[in-house]
């Protein structure tokens, strides 16, 4: 393991390896979006990833899609989220935040006045969330005005001033797995006639707006974007995704962004498919910057995505969350804890907090 524990940099910053912590949902803030106590020791356990990108993060009280999700909208988020980046700080680490809008995927009882959810066009997804009684299927959302699309645009950029606010290194736009701005780009969730919807420059609008937006505060280097150009998650499908992401790429290639991160695989898939790989690698050769890699990587696959140039960093996802000390075991070659999924979503310090660390 070499590459994998090279230093990189991004914009200001020196990240002291190539192994990234994926963004992965805990369920473990309050009902009103408040990370907890827990999660300072959470992420500051994990402060030795090259960069840390936290677990999505609603813009907006429009943006919840799941039960105790944080959010970065009101002043008590933007404190808790400030002490949890301290405790990275004080660790030595680096951490993004990841500005989240869920669109279409959520239900009416989590959102203000029990109102529809919002998305491109007025199409239900074939999927659930997580509200109090349980697993439910997500409710039919209308589609956005005009004038939503702008508050919606305004929201990411109050997002991101806030990000700042709270110590943040950098933002991760999350335009990735059926959320709202991957519902602006494919076909199967985007019906719209207006300048949003038809072609796929106009579909990757949304997605150049938002960036825009957020270029307002932050340097361009310290921005990331997620995409998942092959991902089926969340009731996604696009007529032709190379032409979709080869457009919304040749955009985004001129913003000067700190990374694009990938997702090869559809999340709970057990590896990525040759066509996923294959995408991947396509967009590999149009990405000038920094392209970041995430799939089910282990430590010798990710040395060799970095060693064949597939990629420029890895982000590991749930080997991160069972194992605090990923670093240093893929280091080692070391034993990895395994993750117990019962204790994914929800609950306290079990499967949070409590996974061991090398002695």
């Amino acid at each position: 393991m070499v590459k994998l524990f090279e230093s990189v940099q991004l914009g200001s910053l020196v990240l002291a390896n190539r192994i990234f912590m994926a963004p992965l949902t805990r369920n473990r803030a309050t009902a009103d979006g408040v990370p907890g106590e827990l999660a300072a020791t959470y992420y500051s356990q994990r402060a030795s990833a090259g960069l840390i990108v936290t677990e999505a993060t609603q813009i907006s009280p429009m943006g919840k899609g799941y039960l105790n999700t944080p959010g970065i909208h009101s002043t008590e988020q933007v404190r808790a989220w400030s002490r949890i980046v301290e405790s990275v700080h004080q660790r030595g680490g680096r951490v993004f935040l990841q500005l989240w809008h869920v669109g279409r995927i959520s239900h009416t009882s989590l959102l203000p006045g029990n109102a529809q959810p919002v998305a491109p066009s007025a199409i239900r997804a074939n999927s659930q969330t997580l509200i109090a009684t349980g697993m439910v299927p997500v409710s039919e959302p209308v589609a956005m005005t005009a004038g939503e699309i702008k508050e919606t645009l305004e929201d990411y950029q109050r997002a991101a001033i806030h990000a700042k606010e709270a110590g943040f290194d950098g933002v991760e736009i999350h335009a990735a797995n059926g959320y709202l701005i991957d519902q602006f780009l494919k076909t199967g969730s985007n019906q719209r006639t207006d300048e949003f919807g038809g072609s796929a420059s106009n579909r990757a609008r949304f997605l150049n707006e938002t960036v825009e937006r957020i270029l307002k505060v932050w340097d361009s280097k310290h921005v990331g974007v997620r995409i998942s150009p092959t991902g089926g998650f969340n009731d996604m499908r696009d007529d032709n995704p190379r032409e979709t992401f080869s457009v919304a790429l040749d955009r985004l290639g001129n913003y000067g962004l700190g990374y694009l991160h990938v997702v090869e695989t559809a999340q709970n898939s057990k590896g990525s498919s040759d066509e996923d790989l294959a995408m991947s690698a396509y967009l590999r050769t149009l990405w000038r910057g920094l392209y970041v890699v995430n799939g089910g990587y282990d430590g010798p696959r990710g040395e060799d995505a970095l060693r064949t140039g597939r990629a420029d960093a890895v982000s590991y996802g749930r080997a991160f969350l069972a194992n605090p000390d990923l670093p240093r075991r893929l280091q080692l070659g070391t034993a990895l804890n395994e993750a117990d999924p019962t204790t994914f979503y929800g609950g306290s310090a079990e499967g949070y907090t409590t996974y061991p660390a090398l002695s």
